[in-house]
């Protein structure tokens, strides 16, 4: 009996894994291939420009640019300045910093800004991204809402390219692409990591199953937004899952770009990752009674919710197959393939520093470290001990 339970484990488990890293990604690369190939064919029979025009000058809306911060001091004066270089009418867009009780010089820094169209909000107290994004959606005046990060640096037309969507009615959230940049050890764990997910939300995107966006870059019409809660911890989902709920389409520009800058080490990003879990699954409840139809259901149940089961998944599939030992040669296998996996992991944070250079060298103690924090953020949440406070990467 307790043979068959194991075996009954190991091959969910098994399941579960192979399909959410491999298969998944396979079927959606046919599916998009589908897709693409069918709109060229649609294209030669009718040929026009498929691509979103861009707004005339004296047709673009005005623009609440929302920025919220919370001890940034490092990354601050560069953000001004690139928030200063944007390509759009200066008269048409509103800048708000909001600093979400900051201990450190960030609020120096912003009380120094005299610009027109650049305004401030000093929140007494570190209350959270939700409030302080509620607190600058209150003090915004544009129809058009962009959300972005004080570590991000927009492209010059990102504004241009972002707010030429919403001349279709139906859109009500436009996502940004995000490029990584970092030091060596990000580029060889999360910036790798990043370019998969980016490919998968890029044929996502084409097939019309956008599902969250990126909380550096994001911009979407005022009726679109609900005040979030303090247990709104990812705002990058809740925000287009509430969008949705109200019957607008949510949709992603390739080409509206920003650069984000990774965690410093995979240890600082364990903090973020485990916040980004316990937000996760409080949105679970954003869900319930949502239309996602068609491939959005696919999308959400392969990319999402697997994922975010992924570590349960994981510890099944080792603990069952110790049990299950070396009975057959298959088991052997799998089994030297989990022992090699995690012993990469190790490898790589006993001897992170001299591995740097060393290609894909980090990417497994990566791997591990993510699941962790998911498993962690699971643990938390289901023990209430949530964060609605801030939780910087270093």
């Amino acid at each position: 009996m307790a043979y068959t339970v194991a075996q009954v484990v190991f091959w969910f488990c098994l399941a579960v894994v192979v399909y959410t890293y491999f298969l998944y990604p396979v079927f959606l690369f046919l599916a998009y291939s589908v897709v693409q190939v069918r709109r060229d064919l649609h294209y030669l029979a009718r040929p026009r420009n498929r691509r979103a025009r861009d707004t005339s000058e004296t047709g673009l809306p005005p623009v609440s640019l929302i920025i919220a911060a919370y001890n940034e001091e490092r990354h601050l004066p560069d953000r001004i300045r690139n928030v200063r270089e944007l390509d759009y009418p200066a008269e048409k867009l509103e800048v708000i910093f909001v600093s979400d009780g900051s201990t450190d010089r960030t609020n120096e820094i912003l009380r120094a800004i005299h610009d027109f169209n650049i305004q401030t909000l000093f929140l007494p107290s570190n209350g959270g991204k939700a409030n302080a994004l509620n607190q600058g959606v209150a003090k915004s005046h544009s129809e058009i809402l962009v959300f972005s990060d004080a570590s991000t640096l927009f492209a010059p037309d990102v504004l241009r390219r972002l707010v030429r969507h919403f001349a279709k009615p139906e859109i009500g959230v436009v996502c940004g692409s995000v490029r990584l940049v970092g030091n060596e050890e990000s580029k060889q764990t999360e910036g790798f990591y990043w370019r998969f997910e980016s490919v998968l939300r890029l044929m996502e995107a084409r097939l019309g199953a956008t599902l969250n966006a990126s909380g550096c870059i994001y911009a979407l019409r005022r009726t679109c937004y609900q005040p979030l809660g303090a247990a709104d911890l990812i705002d990058d989902f809740t925000v287009p899952m509430n969008a949705r709920k109200l019957g607008y389409r949510v949709i992603e520009d390739p080409e509206a770009v920003a650069t984000e800058f990774s965690a410093e080490s995979v240890k600082g990003e364990f903090a973020r990752r485990v916040r980004l879990a316990i937000g996760s699954f409080g949105a679970l409840r954003q869900v319930r009674g949502l239309p996602l139809l068609s491939f959005t259901t696919v999308a959400f149940f392969s990319h999402k919710l697997l994922r975010w089961v992924l570590p349960l998944m994981l510890i099944g599939l080792l603990a069952s197959n110790f049990f299950l030992g070396t009975r057959t040669a298959f088991y052997r296998i799998v089994l030297a393939a989990q022992i090699l996996f995690y012993l990469w992991a190790v490898l790589g944070f006993l001897f992170r520093r001299q591995m740097q250079g060393v290609r894909f060298a980090l990417f497994g103690y990566f791997l591990v470290t993510i699941h962790l924090a998911f498993l962690v953020g699971l643990w938390r949440y289901l023990s209430g001990r949530t964060m609605s406070v801030w939780s910087k990467a270093s």
